[in-house]
């Protein structure tokens, strides 16, 4: 008998639950409209032709914290082993879900920083719906999103008091969602809440607008990228895709006329990796990079299987380039400008796994990618 390989693709579950009442208000900015970063050039290269940063998403966990532990320090290990200035991560951006189940105070010592002490570069981070959702049976009351809030949004570096003997300060970011405007790259930062699926309401919508178009402007000299949790496609058997993010993005899409030229999230305990082909020949990368450190990994699911459908035109000219569902792993991006070229290159590396010989944790390249903007 010959046996028929699974050709996997981006699935919509059927009969998905309506937990919408899960939503959690959001708080107020810690900073201005329209909540924006800017990350100087360094004094001794004011008009930088490379940028490298890392990128990770759904660290937290209690189960195996050893393997946060080891994303974490392979990280650093790319970090310090750089062997110039240009090729040394400028930051590492979280993808979201630093801690499970909920977004209290005291999950972030062991969950986050203490794995991540060790980090050296900075780390800029969006909240994953772990991080938002409240504990119904916390004993002492918090609200949603106090403790991220805290260790993200502080509108100066302070001590963590949730971090005994941590050495890490407090990040300065405007708001729970935000824009980074770097000298290579304009990335911003989706906030997209509780609910399985996610949910973004109209006044994020509304800035979003206003941010890709503003984006939009400098996309000669700066890539344009997308940061958000819940990820709009994927083929997995726990979530699939989500069709409220997919919605949002091609509303947000058209009323701009503009597209970015990468889009990231994490919420899905894998990685993958989606092209999406537009009618205007634009083919914009998605790419899914949730196996950050939670012990539970995602597989794929068998699209023939009668609980999911891939017949929706909102899947259409969506393809699965590569994935990793057995392993967990992490992003090394570098942006490159010269006068000659312009171009993202995606690096996605993975342990070796729970059963390594010889406790051997080396992280190794799984799959790398490049999107080509030399020209535009």
């Amino acid at each position: 008998m010959i046996s028929t390989k699974i050709l996997y693709k981006a699935v919509f579950k059927k009969n998905p639950v309506d937990d919408s009442h899960t939503f959690q208000p959001l708080p107020s900015p810690t900073g201005s409209y329209p909540y924006r970063l800017t990350l100087e050039a360094k004094s001794d290269n004011p008009s930088p032709q490379a940028m490298v940063f890392h990128m990770v998403g759904d660290t937290g966990g209690f189960k195996q914290p050893d393997l946060q532990k080891q994303i974490a320090g392979q990280m650093a290990q790319q970090y310090l082993q750089a062997v110039c200035p240009e090729e040394r991560p400028a930051f590492l951006y979280h993808l979201g879900d630093l801690v499970y189940h909920y977004g209290e105070a005291d999950q972030y010592e062991d969950q986050f920083l203490k794995p991540y002490e060790s980090y050296p570069g900075p780390i800029y981070a969006i909240a994953g719906n772990h991080d938002t959702d409240v504990n119904p049976n916390s004993s002492e009351r918090y609200e949603p999103l106090e403790a991220f809030y805290t260790a993200f949004c502080n509108t100066c570096p302070a001590t963590l008091h949730f971090g005994s003997g941590i050495s890490r300060k407090s990040q300065v970011q405007p708001n729970v969602y935000w824009t980074m405007e770097s000298p290579l790259a304009t990335i911003i930062g989706l906030h997209t809440n509780v609910p399985k699926f996610g949910c973004i309401k109209k006044e994020q919508q509304d800035w979003f607008i206003k941010e890709l178009k503003h984006a939009a402007k400098y996309s000669s000299e700066k890539a344009i990228i997308v940061c958000m949790h819940h990820a709009p496609y994927s083929a997995d058997v726990n979530h699939g895709s989500s069709m409220p993010m997919v919605e949002f993005l091609e509303a947000s899409f058209e009323a701009t006329g503009v597209k970015p030229d990468l889009i990231f999230s994490g919420h899905v305990h894998n990685y993958q990796r989606f092209t999406k082909q537009y009618p205007d020949g634009k083919i914009l990368p998605f790419v899914v990079a949730g196996a950050g450190g939670f012990d539970e990994l995602h597989a794929l699911a068998d699209p023939e299987e009668q609980d999911y459908q891939t017949e929706n035109e909102l899947l259409d000219q969506v393809a699965l380039e590569n994935y990793c569902d057995n392993k967990h792993g992490f992003l090394k991006i570098a942006i490159e400008k010269t006068p000659f070229k312009f171009t993202i290159k995606g690096e996605y590396y993975t342990l070796s796994g729970k059963n390594a010989e010889n406790n051997d944790h080396e992280a190794r390249l799984f799959d790398e990618f490049i999107v080509d903007l030399t020209g535009r």
